[in-house]
Protein backbone atom coordinates (compact mmCIF):
# COMPACT_ATOMS: atom_id res chain seq x y z
CA UNK A 1 0.00 0.00 0.00
CA UNK A 2 1.37 3.41 -0.99
CA UNK A 3 2.33 5.88 1.72
CA UNK A 4 -0.21 8.70 2.10
CA UNK A 5 0.95 12.30 1.82
CA UNK A 6 -1.26 15.26 2.71
CA UNK A 7 -0.36 18.35 0.65
CA UNK A 8 -1.47 21.56 2.39
CA UNK A 9 -1.03 24.41 -0.09
CA UNK A 10 -3.42 27.19 -1.17
CA UNK A 11 -1.72 28.23 -4.43
CA UNK A 12 -3.34 26.01 -7.10
CA UNK A 13 -0.29 25.80 -9.37
CA UNK A 14 2.08 24.84 -6.55
CA UNK A 15 -0.45 22.43 -5.04
CA UNK A 16 -0.79 20.72 -8.42
CA UNK A 17 2.99 20.54 -8.87
CA UNK A 18 3.57 19.02 -5.42
CA UNK A 19 0.67 16.59 -5.77
CA UNK A 20 1.76 15.49 -9.25
CA UNK A 21 5.38 15.10 -8.14
CA UNK A 22 4.39 12.92 -5.18
CA UNK A 23 1.84 10.80 -7.04
CA UNK A 24 4.27 10.27 -9.94
CA UNK A 25 6.70 8.77 -7.43
CA UNK A 26 4.22 6.26 -6.08
CA UNK A 27 2.68 8.11 -3.14
CA UNK A 28 -1.04 8.44 -2.50
CA UNK A 29 -1.90 12.15 -2.30
CA UNK A 30 -4.62 14.06 -0.49
CA UNK A 31 -4.96 17.83 -0.77
CA UNK A 32 -6.02 20.70 1.49
CA UNK A 33 -5.90 24.45 0.87
CA UNK A 34 -6.22 25.76 4.43
CA UNK A 35 -5.41 24.87 8.01
CA UNK A 36 -9.06 24.07 8.66
CA UNK A 37 -9.21 21.70 5.67
CA UNK A 38 -5.96 20.07 6.78
CA UNK A 39 -7.28 19.56 10.32
CA UNK A 40 -10.41 17.90 8.97
CA UNK A 41 -8.39 15.64 6.66
CA UNK A 42 -6.11 14.58 9.53
CA UNK A 43 -9.11 13.95 11.80
CA UNK A 44 -10.62 11.69 9.15
CA UNK A 45 -7.44 9.75 8.43
CA UNK A 46 -3.90 10.13 9.67
CA UNK A 47 -1.52 10.55 6.70
CA UNK A 48 2.02 9.18 6.67
CA UNK A 49 3.55 12.61 5.97
CA UNK A 50 2.40 16.22 5.60
CA UNK A 51 3.85 18.76 3.18
CA UNK A 52 2.74 22.02 4.79
CA UNK A 53 2.82 25.55 3.37
CA UNK A 54 3.75 28.22 5.92
CA UNK A 55 1.43 30.92 4.54
CA UNK A 56 -2.19 29.76 4.37
CA UNK A 57 -5.35 31.86 4.02
CA UNK A 58 -6.91 31.19 7.44
CA UNK A 59 -3.89 30.66 9.71
CA UNK A 60 -0.14 30.21 9.49
CA UNK A 61 0.91 26.66 8.71
CA UNK A 62 3.53 26.81 11.47
CA UNK A 63 0.68 27.17 13.99
CA UNK A 64 -0.80 23.92 12.70
CA UNK A 65 2.64 22.34 12.99
CA UNK A 66 2.86 23.33 16.66
CA UNK A 67 -0.60 21.88 17.27
CA UNK A 68 0.39 18.61 15.63
CA UNK A 69 3.47 18.35 17.84
CA UNK A 70 1.42 19.10 20.96
CA UNK A 71 -1.14 16.34 20.30
CA UNK A 72 -0.41 12.71 21.15
CA UNK A 73 -2.04 11.28 18.00
CA UNK A 74 0.00 13.47 15.63
CA UNK A 75 3.18 14.07 17.63
CA UNK A 76 5.24 11.68 15.50
CA UNK A 77 3.65 12.65 12.16
CA UNK A 78 6.45 13.66 9.73
CA UNK A 79 6.04 17.23 8.43
CA UNK A 80 7.94 19.09 5.71
CA UNK A 81 7.45 22.86 5.66
CA UNK A 82 7.12 24.34 2.16
CA UNK A 83 7.54 28.12 2.07
CA UNK A 84 8.95 31.20 0.39
CA UNK A 85 10.49 32.22 3.72
CA UNK A 86 14.14 31.36 3.14
CA UNK A 87 15.91 33.48 5.76
CA UNK A 88 18.00 31.66 8.36
CA UNK A 89 15.74 32.89 11.15
CA UNK A 90 12.68 31.47 9.41
CA UNK A 91 14.38 28.12 8.87
CA UNK A 92 15.37 27.96 12.52
CA UNK A 93 11.83 28.88 13.60
CA UNK A 94 10.35 26.16 11.39
CA UNK A 95 12.71 23.47 12.61
CA UNK A 96 12.30 24.55 16.23
CA UNK A 97 8.53 24.25 15.82
CA UNK A 98 9.02 20.59 14.95
CA UNK A 99 9.39 20.42 11.17
CA UNK A 100 11.35 17.42 9.91
CA UNK A 101 12.61 19.40 6.91
CA UNK A 102 12.25 22.81 5.28
CA UNK A 103 11.89 23.33 1.51
CA UNK A 104 12.11 26.85 0.10
CA UNK A 105 10.12 27.99 -2.95
CA UNK A 106 10.90 27.86 -5.81
CA UNK A 107 12.02 24.26 -5.52
CA UNK A 108 13.00 21.42 -7.78
CA UNK A 109 10.52 18.51 -7.91
CA UNK A 110 13.49 16.11 -7.75
CA UNK A 111 14.75 17.83 -4.61
CA UNK A 112 11.30 17.65 -3.01
CA UNK A 113 11.03 13.90 -3.66
CA UNK A 114 14.56 13.38 -2.33
CA UNK A 115 13.64 15.22 0.85
CA UNK A 116 10.40 13.23 1.23
CA UNK A 117 12.36 10.00 0.90
CA UNK A 118 14.99 11.23 3.36
CA UNK A 119 12.33 12.06 5.95
CA UNK A 120 10.75 8.64 5.49
CA UNK A 121 14.15 6.98 5.90
CA UNK A 122 14.65 8.80 9.20
CA UNK A 123 11.14 8.72 10.61
CA UNK A 124 9.25 5.90 8.88
CA UNK A 125 11.59 3.56 6.99
CA UNK A 126 8.71 1.27 6.04
CA UNK A 127 7.37 4.04 3.76
CA UNK A 128 10.66 4.91 2.05
CA UNK A 129 10.11 2.34 -0.71
CA UNK A 130 13.66 1.11 -0.18
CA UNK A 131 14.68 -2.42 0.74
CA UNK A 132 14.77 -2.95 4.51
CA UNK A 133 17.57 -5.15 5.87
CA UNK A 134 17.84 -6.28 9.45
CA UNK A 135 20.10 -9.17 10.35
CA UNK A 136 19.07 -12.13 8.15
CA UNK A 137 15.80 -10.42 7.20
CA UNK A 138 15.40 -8.64 3.84
CA UNK A 139 12.13 -6.93 2.85
CA UNK A 140 11.64 -5.59 -0.67
CA UNK A 141 8.47 -3.41 -0.68
CA UNK A 142 8.53 -2.85 -4.44
CA UNK A 143 8.41 -6.59 -5.17
CA UNK A 144 6.45 -7.53 -2.07
CA UNK A 145 9.16 -10.04 -1.22
CA UNK A 146 10.52 -11.26 2.11
CA UNK A 147 13.68 -13.32 2.48
CA UNK A 148 15.38 -14.75 5.56
CA UNK A 149 19.00 -15.78 5.06
CA UNK A 150 18.29 -15.61 1.31
CA UNK A 151 15.33 -17.97 1.61
CA UNK A 152 12.00 -16.61 0.20
CA UNK A 153 9.09 -16.44 2.65
CA UNK A 154 5.44 -16.37 1.56
CA UNK A 155 2.90 -14.44 3.60
CA UNK A 156 -0.35 -12.50 3.25
CA UNK A 157 -0.61 -8.75 2.70
CA UNK A 158 -1.55 -7.98 6.32
CA UNK A 159 1.40 -9.97 7.64
CA UNK A 160 3.72 -8.32 5.12
CA UNK A 161 2.63 -4.84 6.23
CA UNK A 162 3.02 -5.80 9.88
CA UNK A 163 6.52 -7.18 9.34
CA UNK A 164 7.53 -4.17 7.24
CA UNK A 165 6.42 -1.78 9.97
CA UNK A 166 8.19 -3.68 12.74
CA UNK A 167 11.36 -3.96 10.65
CA UNK A 168 11.26 -0.23 9.99
CA UNK A 169 11.29 0.36 13.74
CA UNK A 170 13.42 -2.56 14.90
CA UNK A 171 13.79 -3.10 18.64
CA UNK A 172 10.94 -0.71 19.50
CA UNK A 173 7.94 -2.16 21.33
CA UNK A 174 4.47 -1.37 19.96
CA UNK A 175 1.17 -2.03 21.70
CA UNK A 176 -1.72 -3.65 19.84
CA UNK A 177 -3.47 -0.29 19.49
CA UNK A 178 -0.31 1.34 18.09
CA UNK A 179 0.07 -1.46 15.55
CA UNK A 180 -3.56 -1.09 14.52
CA UNK A 181 -3.08 2.66 14.01
CA UNK A 182 0.19 2.38 12.10
CA UNK A 183 -0.39 -0.77 10.06
CA UNK A 184 -4.14 -0.80 9.44
CA UNK A 185 -4.93 2.89 9.90
CA UNK A 186 -6.24 4.76 12.91
CA UNK A 187 -9.82 4.95 11.56
CA UNK A 188 -10.12 1.24 10.77
CA UNK A 189 -12.32 -0.41 13.37
CA UNK A 190 -10.66 -3.73 14.14
CA UNK A 191 -10.47 -5.37 17.55
CA UNK A 192 -7.03 -5.23 19.14
CA UNK A 193 -6.97 -9.02 19.50
CA UNK A 194 -6.96 -9.23 15.70
CA UNK A 195 -3.30 -8.15 15.92
CA UNK A 196 -2.56 -11.36 17.83
CA UNK A 197 -4.02 -13.42 14.98
CA UNK A 198 -1.80 -11.70 12.40
CA UNK A 199 1.26 -12.02 14.64
CA UNK A 200 0.57 -15.76 14.88
CA UNK A 201 0.28 -16.02 11.09
CA UNK A 202 3.46 -13.98 10.64
CA UNK A 203 5.37 -16.27 12.98
CA UNK A 204 4.09 -19.32 11.11
CA UNK A 205 5.33 -17.82 7.83
CA UNK A 206 8.74 -17.02 9.31
CA UNK A 207 8.91 -20.50 10.85
CA UNK A 208 9.41 -21.97 7.37
CA UNK A 209 12.90 -20.46 7.59
CA UNK A 210 13.31 -21.06 11.32
CA UNK A 211 12.94 -17.35 12.00
CA UNK A 212 9.74 -17.17 14.07
CA UNK A 213 11.84 -15.89 17.00
CA UNK A 214 12.30 -12.58 15.17
CA UNK A 215 8.85 -11.47 16.38
CA UNK A 216 9.01 -11.07 20.15
CA UNK A 217 6.18 -10.67 22.62
CA UNK A 218 6.92 -8.18 25.39
CA UNK A 219 4.58 -9.19 28.21
CA UNK A 220 2.10 -6.50 29.13
CA UNK A 221 3.33 -4.14 26.40
CA UNK A 222 3.06 -5.60 22.91
CA UNK A 223 5.37 -6.80 20.14
CA UNK A 224 8.71 -5.93 18.60
CA UNK A 225 11.24 -7.19 16.10
CA UNK A 226 13.96 -9.07 17.98
CA UNK A 227 16.78 -6.86 19.21
CA UNK A 228 19.42 -9.49 18.40
CA UNK A 229 18.33 -11.42 15.30
CA UNK A 230 20.05 -14.70 14.57
CA UNK A 231 22.56 -14.63 11.76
Amino acid sequence: MAAKILVVEDEPAIQELVAFTCSSNGYAVQRADSVRAAQEAIRNELPDLVILDWMLPDRAGIELLRELRATERTRQLPVILLTAKGAEGDRVAGLDAGADDYVVKPFSPRELVARVRAVFRRRAPEHSGETIRYGPLVIDPARHEVRVADRPIKMGMAEFKLLKFLAGHAERVFSRSQLLDNVWGDHVFIEERTVDVHVLRLRKALATAGAQHLIQTVRGLGYRLAATPAE
